[in-house]
């Protein structure tokens, strides 16, 4: 229990250290809008739903959404990107300046601003439709301008920092925000930047920059090894940040028409959907794949080109998965890409990492549907970005991005991580100040009262819990399901003498506190005096109160008082044949002295043995 404790403090104080912390972030900057719709008949036309609109909602999209979690966790965000002068645009930039990013975007008269429109009824999304004119390129003149803005903001956030040497953050999405010139610049002046990261669906375009970090998606990372197997380009470069190349990018294939975003479809075939692969060409690709891009084909001992698109090849061998793929390849996505680090983010299995070390990290996430996953990838590139640029280790950047991407799924939307929800989910509130899980009653009411402000629900129960055992753990976990947060209330030890008997309880109070402590579903854990936990209940005021019996929540004694302060009464099933009690039982009726068999005597007499009779009645 101390250590995770522990643990959790040395992560928000790196949480802490990036406060204020400069980041310039350039890329493609797009419109997310969400559009929420209500269904209950067919048209008449076809066999179409008629949707009526009730709700609408814009959010930063892209490089934007990427900007806005860098502010949102803390940290000094500057957002430089190419935006129409149009509808689009101004929404962006208002979504921009209530998140707080230092908009100096660059407006585009004749170049519309990209924008996803998702329609959803019941949660789910029906359709998304893209507009914008991604085929058109920047200009002379405003690449000109982009690329003053990119100069002017680089000073601009030095000397906001006092001189301190700002942190980049790109992201190249296909759009057109990043033309050759652009990244020749970047190249060019790498060494204005501390860190360096880089999201990119063409990592190839970008050979010379040397960046700290790479967060590329399994389908984007299969994509450049696809390239370098095939043998479009030179060796890879050494890695190392001081490194340069005259070549921004491994060549493309002679048919490559474009470079553009790609989707990865695990185990489907090249052919048709839902088969499996077997490594032959297909006719047709998977996901959305570049057209005329290479197929890859990858398996437990290496991968393959074996059309257009990328694909991956499931069907060798039972138990290989991506995680493990990725994992053998790590090595060489830092040398073709020249990072330091490597995360390729795996969606909804979470990610892997690999730094100079050589020792690939796991991380794993929640599957949540795809609507509540938009724009998970932005938190975790901004959370990463500000955890090294803080100089926090890598397992330490690697576990606070999971973190961030993960709190961020909990409803649709593009996903957004506030400072705040990511210091709640390390047990500390935003001010710094730890929440301890073993507490007492006096510091329990603020505690409540800051979950409560920060919109969390809490449940509350109450227990000895003299000999944990996984009847109590089963118990525990099903309790925390319930809500937010878990307070568990103890009874002490005259409490338990009181209710138990003179033997009981068979651990004193400071060993079952710190069992309790121990279990990853409990949050706080108090020590109660009395024989009823109905103070603690007004101080908590929990939003679910939770009982373990067979019996109806209407015969828990404090269910008066819970309902009263308007909480709700759970009762929860044991699991059978555990118990307390039942354990003790066994524990002494082991421990007692089994009975001896009777022992023979001897004749002083005869010196024979003589085996005492039990006397009873003679026949």
């Amino acid at each position: 229990m101390a250590g995770a404790a522990a643990e959790q403090r040395r992560l928000a104080t790196v949480v802490e250290s990036w406060l204020g912390r400069p980041v310039l972030v350039v890329g493609d900057a797009m419109l997310d809008e969400w559009r929420f719709a209500e269904s209950d008949r067919l048209c008449r036309e076809a066999p179409a739903p008629v949707l009526t609109l009730r709700r609408r909602i814009s959010a930063a999209g892209g490089a934007a959404n990427t900007a806005v979690n860098v502010a949102t966790l803390g940290g000094r965000a500057l957002l430089v990107a190419p935006v129409g002068a149009d509808v689009a645009g101004d929404e962006l930039h208002d979504c921009l300046d209530r998140a707080g990013v230092w908009d100096r975007t660059v407006s585009q008269p004749h170049r519309p601003t990209p924008v996803k429109r998702r329609m959803l009824a019941g949660n789910q999304i029906l359709l998304r439709e893209d507009s914008g004119d991604l085929e058109d390129p920047l200009d002379a003149d405003g690449v000109r301008r982009l690329l003053t803005a990119l100069d002017c903001a680089t000073e601009e956030l030095k000397a906001a920092a006092a001189g301190a040497t700002p942190t980049l953050v790109v992201c190249d999405y296909g759009l057109g925000a990043l033309p050759a010139p652009v990244r020749a610049w970047l190249v060019a002046n790498r060494e204005r930047y501390t860190t360096v990261a880089l999201d990119a669906h063409d990592l190839a375009d970008w050979r010379g920059l040397a960046p700290t970090v790479v967060t590329p998606s399994f389908a984007e990372a299969t994509r450049l090894l696809a390239r370098a197997a095939a043998g479009f380009g030179a060796a890879p470069r050494p890695a190392g940040r001081g490194a340069t190349s005259p070549d921004l990018h491994l060549d493309h294939p002679p048919v490559d028409p474009a470079d553009g975003p790609s989707e990865l479809s695990v185990g489907a075939a090249p052919g048709g959907a839902g088969e499996r692969s077997t490594g032959t060409v297909g006719t047709g690709p998977t996901g959305e794949p570049t057209p005329g891009e290479d197929r890859v084909a990858m398996t437990g001992d290496g991968l393959s080109v074996t059309g257009t698109g990328v694909a991956v090849n499931t069907a060798t061998g039972e138990g290989v998965d991506r995680a493990v793929l990725a994992e053998s390849r790590l090595e060489e996505l830092r040398a073709h890409t020249g990072a330091d680090v490597v995360a390729v983010t795996l969606d909804t299995e979470g990610a892997v990492v690999g730094g100079a070390d050589g020792e690939p990290r796991r991380s794993h996430s929640t599957p949540v549907p795809a609507s509540h996953a938009v724009g998970a990838g932005d938190a975790y590139l901004a959370a990463m970005t500000l955890a090294l640029a803080a100089d926090a280790p890598l397992p330490t950047a690697a576990q606070l991005a999971q973190l961030a991407a993960t709190i961020t799924v909990g409803d649709t939307g593009t996903c957004v991580c506030r400072r705040e929800d990511l210091l709640a989910a390390l047990g500390t509130t935003p001010d710094g100040t730890a929440h301890p899980t073993l507490v007492g009653p006096a510091e329990l009411d603020a505690i409540a009262t800051d979950h409560r402000r920060a919109g969390r629900s809490i449940v509350f129960t109450n227990g000895c819990f003299d000999v944990l055992h996984p009847g109590h753990v089963r118990y525990l976990e099903q309790a925390r399901a319930l809500g937010d947060l878990l307070v568990v209330a103890v009874n002490s030890d005259g409490s338990v003498r009181r209710l138990k008997g003179p033997d009981r309880p068979v651990n004193p109070v400071e060993d079952r506190i710190t069992l309790l402590a121990a279990l990853s579903c409990v949050d706080h854990v108090v020590v109660f005096e009395e024989d009823s936990p109905a103070a603690l209940i007004e101080t908590v005021r929990p939003d679910v109160y939770v009982k373990g019996g067979d019996y109806p929540p209407e015969m828990v004694p404090e269910a008066p008082l819970v309902r009263r302060l308007g909480g709700q009464v759970r009762t929860l099933g044991y699991v059978p044949d555990r118990s307390t009690s039942a354990i003790i039982d066994r524990i002494r009726a082991q421990a007692a002295p089994s009975p001896q068999p009777p022992q023979p005597t001897r004749s002083p007499q005869s010196g024979s043995s003589v085996t005492p009779q039990r006397m009873g009645r003679s026949a």
